[in-house]
């Protein structure tokens, strides 16, 4: 296993490493002895590079993927956010205070006319003004906010090139 890094700063993988990624990313719960087989090496070597893969921090965690509306989650929006441009010193808070709340899913840190984009799991459409309201309009350091109701979201694993 090569651990040196290409001229991008990616770590370089061999096909065998991609492919137990690619496995992985398909069923995170397939048990060594199945993904030793489908990538066609031996389980001491599988279980050998997929700690190596963790170690490396190439693989960064399993999760479960859990059906939202079981959770009594009816709606995802998505909620651009604007900074003031005199309150730039305290986006780092902003962004502190926004990953700790629990409707907050995912927050992207942009570059761009938008600052954030909010991936907000909500009940409805009250829990989403009444999250804008308190988190974000009141918020001093917040000029704007766009809100875009998420219909569908569709997501494909990070493959390696």
């Amino acid at each position: 296993m090569d651990n040196s890094k290409n001229l991008q700063g990616q770590v370089d993988l061999d096909e065998i490493d991609r492919n137990i990624i690619a496995e992985l990313q398909a069923n995170g719960r397939v048990t060594n002895a199945e993904l030793a087989e489908r990538v066609g090496v031996a389980a001491s070597t599988c279980i050998a590079r997929v700690r190596s893969l963790v170690s490396r921090k190439i693989i960064t965690g399993f999760t479960a993927t859990v059906d939202p509306r079981a959770l009594g989650i009816g709606l995802q929006v998505l909620i651009s956010v604007t900074v003031r441009s005199g309150a730039r010193q305290g986006i780092m808070a902003l962004s502190d205070e926004l990953r700790a709340l629990p409707e907050v899913m995912e927050l992207y840190f942009l570059g761009g006319v938008e600052d954030f984009i909010v991936h907000l799991a909500a009940r409805d459409s009250d829990h989403v003004r009444d999250f804008v309201v308190e988190h974000l309009s009141a918020h001093p350091a917040v000029s704007s906010t766009r809100t875009s109701i998420v219909f569908h979201h569709y997501q494909n694993p990070v493959r390696p090139t």
